[in-house]
């Protein structure tokens, strides 16, 4: 493992194109079924950002997990999906990853009504702070079930470059804020008022917990089941296709 983090990390460009082979992703990218929504352009893309994303970034196994080159290179393809517009300038304010071999758990303090304070101890698949690092669980299921820890967290990522997570991240200079936030507090609402009329949902109910997490939770279904969030929330697609410079559902992308 540390020849792996030599070569990707502290290596020349040759070293690092070796280690990177087409057979490599190939292999990795067959684990990830739903990236063949992306269209070629899109695909060739997301190769670039993820090997720009292994020379910057460092990785780190908890609890002595072992990170084979398949498990960093499927966490780099999945952590720039949310990056094809924006590049890897989108993470500039974090270097970090940690990743834990299944769920971790996080002790925090917590208020309850009388104002008295509890110690918690929250069991966590993910969580990301501003400056880094990310913290994601790994179990290598690629199943397009709309569930994606990574991509999640890396949205996250993005939302807090203004700040704190709040469901706003900035956007390109060719998008409207307004109608991001038409779009998307119209189906916030809409997903908050069927979750406490126990309604069925097309976002996994967790979502309307916060705008941030409706963001992070509608961009794992923008990916991995694009045609579901197209159909429930279209506006919010369009905000994303946008945002994201991808449109998955009907194959096409800005790049070219």
């Amino acid at each position: 493992m540390l020849d792996t983090f030599q070569r990707w990390f502290g290596g020349h460009d040759d070293t690092d194109s070796a280690a990177l082979t087409p057979a490599l992703f190939e292999r990795v990218e067959s684990s990830l079924p739903w990236l063949s929504y992306l269209p070629g352009p899109a695909r060739a893309r997301l190769r670039e950002l993820a090997r720009e994303f292994l020379h910057e970034k460092q990785f780190h196994g908890a609890h002595d997990m072992a990170l084979s080159d398949e498990i960093m290179l499927s966490i780099a393809l999945q952590a720039s999906l949310p990056i094809l517009r924006l590049g890897l300038d989108g993470y500039r304010h974090w270097v970090g990853i940690v990743v834990y071999p299944g769920d971790f758990v996080v002790e925090r303090e917590v208020m309850d009504e009388d104002g008295i304070v509890h110690d918690q101890a929250t069991p966590l698949l993910g969580e990301a702070w501003h400056g880094g690092p990310v913290v994601v669980s790994w179990n290598g299921d690629g199943a397009a079930d709309g569930v994606n820890v990574l991509i999640h967290e890396f949205a996250h990522t993005l939302d807090m470059l203004n700040g704190q997570a709040d469901g706003y991240p900035p956007l390109p200079g060719d998008m409207s804020r307004e109608a991001w936030a038409s779009a998307f507090s119209a189906a916030y609402d809409d997903l908050c008022h069927r979750v406490d009329h126990d309604h069925p949902t097309a976002l996994d109910p967790y979502a309307s917990e916060h705008p941030a997490e409706f963001f992070a939770v509608a961009s794992e279904v923008f990916f991995e089941r694009p045609q579901q969030l197209l159909d429930a929330y279209p506006e919010v697609y369009r905000q994303l296709a946008a945002f994201y410079g991808v449109d998955p559902a009907r194959g096409t992308s800005v790049f070219s």
